[in-house]
């Protein structure tokens, strides 16, 4: 089974897809929006046209454990989804998801410039994989 991964922003979403066996988790695509309808009927063509099975969303909760508007955006965002697609939406924490992301891409020598067109794809891999990973040690 295919996963697709989510890092909600303001703007954008960046999006990660499983392989078909659902081990490995890759940067898949950027998705810049103005209003979730319309976000959320791209995210529905891609789900269709990819075969996939769950999705994981990144929430962003603060570094105390509390939600703030990051994290109650992604939670409005869950609702909205789940209420027009059948597939359940998995909450995965992504507290220092970006900076991981950020720390790979330095690490691997990707320009400033480059590093911002990508972070958000990045980090959508980085939440999918903790989630991928989560499963494999639970089972």
């Amino acid at each position: 089974m295919r996963y697709l991964g989510m890092d909600l922003g303001n703007k954008t979403l960046g999006l990660a897809l499983s392989d078909k066996e659902g081990i490995i988790s890759s940067p898949y695509k950027l998705i810049k929006y103005t209003n979730y309808d319309d976000l959320i009927k791209e995210v529905l063509e891609i789900i269709d046209e990819k075969e996939v099975g769950t999705i994981v969303l990144g929430l962003p909760k603060n570094m105390n454990n509390t939600l703030g508007r990051a994290a109650k955006r992604s939670l409005e965002f869950k609702k909205m989804l789940e209420n027009v697609c059948p597939l359940e939406v998995y909450l995965v924490d992504e507290r220092l998801s970006t900076i991981e992301a950020e720390g790979i891409l330095i690490k691997a020598d990707v320009s400033r410039k480059k590093r911002k067109k990508i972070i958000d794809e990045v980090s959508a891999s980085i939440i999918l994989d903790t989630h991928l990973r989560k499963l494999v040690k639970n089972g």
